[in-house]
C-alpha cells in the first residue's frame, strides 16, 4: 500500500463524504426532513464514520486508527439500521433506499478490510517510527 499523507487520501474516507452528502440530501430532499429524530440520528451516524477514519489516521498509531475504524465501521452499522426506519415510514423509495444501503455496506466492508490490513502491518504508526 502506498504511504498515505492525509485522511482525505483514503478510499474509505471518500466513500463515507459521499454516504455524508447523500444523507444530506436525503434530509434536504424527502419527508425525513420532517422527522427531526431520526434525521439527526441519521446525519450524527453518517458523520460518525467519517469524522472517526479521520480521527484515527490523526493518531498516528496503528492500533488507535484500528479502534476509530471500528467505531466507523460499527457507525456504518447504525446508519444502515436507521436507513430500514426510514424506508419503513415512506420517506425514500425502494430505490433510493437499495443504492444507499449498498454504498454503507461497501463501505462497511472496506473498513473491515482495511483494519485486517493494519493489524497484520509491520508498520505500527508515524509515531513509532523512530522508536
Amino acid at each position: 500500500m502506498a504511504r498515505v499523507e492525509m485522511f482525505e487520501d483514503l478510499e474509505i474516507w471518500q466513500r463515507a463524504r459521499e454516504i455524508c452528502n447523500d444523507v444530506y440530501d436525503l434530509i434536504e430532499n424527502t419527508p425525513l426532513g420532517r422527522n427531526y429524530a431520526l434525521r439527526d440520528q441519521m446525519d450524527k451516524s453518517s458523520g460518525s464514520v467519517m469524522d472517526n477514519i479521520a480521527e484515527g489516521f490523526e493518531r498516528n498509531g496503528n492500533r488507535e486508527f484500528i479502534q476509530f475504524l471500528s467505531i466507523s465501521k460499527a457507525s456504518c452499522g447504525e446508519l444502515r439500521s436507521q436507513l430500514y426506519r426510514t424506508f419503513d415510514r415512506g420517506h425514500i423509495d425502494k430505490e433510493t433506499f437499495d443504492v444507499l444501503k449498498k454504498k454503507i455496506m461497501v463501505n462497511s466492508k472496506k473498513i473491515g478490510a482495511f483494519m485486517n490490513y493494519l493489524s497484520k502491518s509491520e508498520f505500527r504508526g508515524f509515531k513509532y517510527k523512530n522508536k
